[in-house]
């Protein structure tokens, strides 16, 4: 049975979350009630006879470690998923256990490039049904990057 909504935590159009197992910590994510599936910022993605290798994020961030994860071949499979200019794409599907607002959840997340995207996390709605509720009143954005994308995106 689901939880009353009005007893379930609250979150915000964007929230700052935590992968405690790989040491991550406060890394910005979009929530993302329209997409089906998380998303998060994978580089170095590949196959191999003894899995999956890929490395959460790049240089570029703050919050690359360069540690690769390997993710056995039992651990991950393939999708075909509609990226947000509606193109259909293959991406690798791995679980990776999420802490937002101090839940725990064991997740699903498609390896794609996000480094053009404003958050490198985007948490869907898989991983967010009947376990909290979006206001997009609240939340953490970042809303420096925000505003100075969409000035930039006015120029051009």
């Amino acid at each position: 049975m689901k939880k009353d909504p009005i007893k379930r935590k609250k979150i915000g159009r964007a929230e700052r979350v935590d992968f405690p197992s790989l040491g991550l910590l406060k890394v910005p994510a979009k929530i993302d009630t329209g997409a089906d599936v998380s998303s998060i910022w994978a580089t170095n993605i590949r196959e191999t006879s003894a899995g999956l290798g890929f490395v959460l994020f790049d240089k570029s961030s703050k919050h690359y470690t360069g540690n690769e994860i390997l993710a056995t071949p039992s651990a991950f499979t393939i999708t075909r998923i509609a990226n947000s200019f509606g193109e259909k794409e293959f991406r690798y599907k791995v679980k990776l256990t999420i802490r937002v607002k101090n839940k725990r959840i064991r997740g699903t997340f498609t390896l794609s490039d996000r480094s053009q995207k404003t958050y490198p996390i985007l948490l869907g709605r898989r991983l967010l049904s009947g376990k909290f509720v979006v206001d997009v009143s609240r939340g953490k954005p970042l809303k420096r990057t925000e505003s100075y994308k969409k000035k930039f995106l006015r120029k051009i």
